[in-house]
């Protein structure tokens, strides 16, 4: 092992139980020998050179590559020691990865320039993979975005049921209303809430791909006149709505657009409309994007800080009615979303191939690992144009909660009693 990497990782690992092996074969020990072990075998001197350099986009690559094996304690065990210790070491910020943290800083708003064109093209990247994919590891109904975890022993299919329930709640709905889907995915809680509420609902996605399914999801449950999906930008909208949701896309907006998007929604929501706002963010002061995660999974996203959202809302003339923020509920839906990926690892590699496997291997395992031990967590803001639209207490979000899921039960064992006759 080189020597500056060596001083690093001496420096940085306090606690811990962590083994590094060199590509001489050399396996070096840091930490205190506590705790569950983590082991990195890292296999040629380009990776150990590009490591020391930048690790945080090294290592993730180098992993992809196979030029790097985690033999024990896979991504999350590595993550976990390196989250133990952030903030306990002094030799960690060295001269190099200061720099690079300067340059992502500065640069940060030039690579979240997200045009409309430049939108389409980050989602394609993600969103335009095969849903044979994403069938693989998501609940039924296909949410990928933080499930709701009231019971910690919830089955991931009962948690987004869960999701779906408390964002109706938020949104009080009632028939007949005009509902706007902002990121709709692929069509799940559209169609949930034209069910449910009985709504004339519009979803609107960038992905083909999504698109597509959402839109025989509707046909095939007899929803296409009160569930429609439309590939469009946000921007391009005129229509106006009585209620706007939307779940797991600001974090594509860009920290450049906030201004854009709250302007667009208030021009789109009625006087006397509600919307409801689900996104990633960090209980910590603004940050920059993760550069593997920037590169390779997300390009053009930005998990913001609650600071550099409530302004934005505030100079778009909103009225910020709530704000819940959702700790370790992501961490727990990852954890789900990991076991499930790794049962189908085979299935995922006849899609894509290994490397694709192990992209989204430390992907997942990483971003549990950021929700359950460092600042990532789920705002969920509840915004209207005038502050009498709603009522007073919080109570009838318990309310229409326990409402929607009594319905459910007795709509299942409608069901249920149907199949057995």
């Amino acid at each position: 092992m080189n020597i500056l990497l060596r001083h690093v990782l001496t420096s940085l690992v306090r606690q811990g139980r962590l083994m590094v092996t060199s590509p001489n074969g050399v396996t070096d020990r840091f930490g205190d020998d506590t705790g569950a072990p983590a082991h990195i075998h890292i296999k040629t001197a380009r990776a150990e050179r590009a490591i020391t350099i930048d690790p945080m986009l090294a290592l993730p690559e180098a992993y992809m590559s196979g030029e790097v094996d985690l033999p024990e304690g896979g991504v999350l065990g590595l993550m976990r020691i390196v989250f133990q210790n952030i903030g306990d070491a002094e030799g960690i910020d060295t001269a190099w990865t200061r720099a690079l943290d300067k340059v992502r800083h500065t640069f940060r708003r030039f690579q979240q320039i997200n045009t409309t064109q430049r939108a389409r093209r980050n989602v394609e990247v993600h969103y335009d993979l095969s849903v044979d994919l994403y069938r693989l590891f998501l609940d039924e109904d296909l949410q990928y975005s933080c499930a709701y975890f009231p019971r910690l022993e919830m089955t991931l299919d009962e948690a987004q049921s869960a999701k779906k329930r408390h964002i109706a709640a938020k949104l009080q709905l009632k028939p007949g209303l005009k509902l706007l889907d902002i990121g709709c995915g692929w069509g799940g809680l559209g169609l949930y809430l034209a069910s449910a509420f009985n709504l004339d609902v519009l979803g609107v996605t960038l992905s083909g791909e999504q698109h597509a399914v959402a839109t025989e999801r509707a046909l095939s449950e007899g929803m296409a006149d009160r569930a429609r999906f439309e590939i469009k930008d946000y921007r391009e909208l005129g229509a106006r709505f009585d209620r706007i949701v939307s779940v797991g896309m600001f974090e594509h907006v860009g920290v450049n657009h906030y201004k854009t998007f709250f302007g667009t929604c208030a021009k789109l929501l009625n006087r006397d409309g509600v919307m409801l706002l689900h996104t990633v963010g960090r209980s910590g002061p603004p940050s920059v994007t993760s550069a593997f995660v920037r590169k390779h999974i997300f390009p053009g996203g930005y998990v913001p800080a609650l600071s550099e959202v409530l302004p934005a809302i505030e100079k778009a003339g909103l009225v910020v009615t709530d704000v819940e923020i959702l700790r370790l509920h992501y961490a727990e839906t990852l954890k789900h979303w990991g076991e499930r990926f790794a049962a189908n690892r085979d299935k995922a590699r006849a899609i894509y191939d290994e490397r694709f496997c192990r992209m989204w291997e430390f992907y997942l395992a990483a971003s549990e690992a950021s929700f359950r031990w460092q600042d990532l967590v789920v705002f969920q803001i509840q915004i209207a144009r005038k502050n009498d639209t709603l009522p007073m207490t919080r109570d009838y979000i318990a309310d229409g909660e326990k409402l929607l899921e009594l319905h459910g039960m007795a709509h299942a064992g409608q069901g249920q009693r149907a199949a057995g006759s």
